[in-house]
């Protein structure tokens, strides 16, 4: 009896709305700090990849044809270089949006000891940093591609000399990456229309 004289009513018993904007604003904010750290845990693993072709942009590296002219020229590691630090900058890019967005949904939760899971953010905010986040990714996805294309033909000959190691690499390679980036852009506008 003595806390209901101390302590308002309103207090005393939390309404039912409440409770619900919460549970779904808890599942929100934890979904979008998944797919964010997701998001960063790719973006690292493809800059590993580009540092390793950086350090085949070395001049004058024989192939492994027999042929003297199926060697790689200098336009090619040049190619490859820009390819590689264009990548870099845009999974860097995709990588420091994604974190800002978990640094702001973090440096909000922690504002209300009371509701730790909870973030009040602006959704279209949110949502469009995600979208650059992951346009970011593709971006850099397509020049990392291009820049295996010259590893490949540094490595294996140039596509010109008909090596048949790097005609195979090379046809694969486009495919398979385009038909993943495909199926992650229409997952993407999928969540980001609904």
């Amino acid at each position: 009896m003595e806390e209901s004289e101390t302590y308002p009513k309103e207090y005393l018993s939390p309404q039912p709305r409440r409770v619900t904007s919460m549970s779904s604003s808890v599942s929100t904010t934890s979904v979008h700090v998944t797919a964010l750290d997701g998001l960063v845990n790719v973006n690292s693993l493809f800059t590993i990849a580009v540092f390793v072709g950086l350090s085949l942009t070395t001049p004058g590296q024989k192939s492994l044809e027999d042929r003297t002219a199926c060697d790689a020229g200098i336009d090619v590691v040049k190619k490859l270089l820009v390819f590689e630090v264009v990548s870099f900058s845009f999974f860097l890019f995709s990588s420091l949006v994604a974190q800002g967005l978990k640094l702001a949904i973090n440096l909000l939760n922690s504002k209300d000891v009371d509701e730790a899971f909870r973030a009040h953010i602006n959704l279209k905010v949110l949502r469009l940093g995600m979208m650059a986040s992951a346009i970011g990714s593709v971006m850099g996805c397509l020049f990392l591609m291009l820049s295996i294309v010259n590893v490949i033909q540094i490595r294996l000959g140039v596509l010109s000399c008909g090596s048949k190691s790097a005609i195979h690499a090379v046809s694969t390679l486009p495919v398979l990456v385009t038909s993943a980036l495909v199926v992650y852009i229409s997952t993407a506008i999928y969540a980001f229309l609904h």
